[in-house]
């Protein structure tokens, strides 16, 4: 049996612990929150270390990649330092593979096409893969990186702008203090509904659900919403607020969709390689397993 565990900065309210049939193998699959304590994250991965197989950490990315390169963040190479035996990933390898296609494994699926084409990633910058997978698909996008996550009420349209932005923006953005640009522990319990023009752009909402949760407007009818890391609560929400479809680009244990980081050192474990994934090795083993996004339809 394989032990996987992911460290994240997110509430503990939404801790979570399976067992999970993978290929030939069991996975037990945990994760913890540490409600944005970075001393206790990093304390817990210390302790960890050695212990299981593969670490994942949640709540932030060790590593950004865009077409204009690959930017590290401070604080999450400070949350890992002191790690030396276990292999520990942030998802990013499954952000460029399987957020990659979305687009194109889910409009197939759809009885009647998403009209307009249109929608807003609230944060787009952490999710370049999926992005990407959403403009070769046809879909005008407003990405509001500058708005949700530091403030500035710009909006930034085209991937190539989107490039540009990260490009002048992330070597001063990946030297902030986690909290200044991601909500974290009780952040994420939080929903204050604003924004209501980029919300309202178009019918698809994509990216990080902690955004989307965090700004989540009063109705939802007849709209996509393209994410991971939702809770049977979030889905009971969703459906409430009369949401049509909910595209977890995850798969869902025992009613969760868990992080890319997860899916990540979960694929990490069963390679038994002793360390970090290429994209063209996790691409071939999701391919094996037939991990896909999963389409949900909860109002009609």
């Amino acid at each position: 049996m394989k032990h996987i565990v992911s460290i994240s900065l997110g509430s503990s309210t939404r801790n979570k612990k399976v067992t999970v049939e993978l290929g030939d193998e069991t996975i037990t699959v945990e994760r913890i929150g540490t409600d944005g304590n970075t001393d206790k994250a990093n304390a817990l991965f210390r302790d960890m270390d050695g212990k299981v197989d593969v670490l994942g950490m949640g709540g932030i990315e060790l590593h950004i990649e865009i077409e204009s390169g690959i930017y590290a963040l401070r604080a999450a190479r400070n949350l890992a330092e002191g790690i030396k035996e276990t292999p520990i990933v942030d998802g990013l390898g499954v952000k460029h593979t399987l957020e990659r296609q979305v687009m194109q494994i889910i409009e197939p699926q759809l009885e009647v096409p998403i009209k307009p084409k249109k929608g807003l990633m609230p944060l787009a910058i952490d999710r370049y893969g999926m992005a990407k997978s959403l403009d070769e698909a046809g879909y005008d996008m407003i990405y509001g990186d500058l708005l949700f996550g530091l403030g500035i009420p710009i909006s930034v349209h085209g991937l190539a702008n989107l490039s540009r932005a990260g490009r002048l923006l992330l070597p001063f953005v990946c030297q902030l203090p986690i909290r200044f640009v991601y909500p974290v522990g009780e952040q994420q319990d939080m929903i204050t509904p604003k924004y209501h023009s980029w919300f309202n752009y178009g019918p698809v909402i994509a990216g990080d659900f902690h955004y989307i949760r965090r700004y989540l407007p009063k109705t939802l009818e007849g709209r996509m919403i393209i994410t991971n890391t939702t809770t049977s609560v979030d889905v009971e929400l969703l459906k409430k607020r009369g949401l049509r479809y909910l595209v977890t680009t995850t798969p869902v244990f025992e009613g969760r969709s868990f992080g890319t980081n997860v899916i990540e050192a979960m694929l990490t474990a069963l390679a038994e390689k002793g360390r970090t994934l290429t994209k063209q090795e996790i691409a071939t083993m999701l391919n094996d397993l037939d991990i896909k996004p999963m389409l949900r339809r909860l109002n009609y």
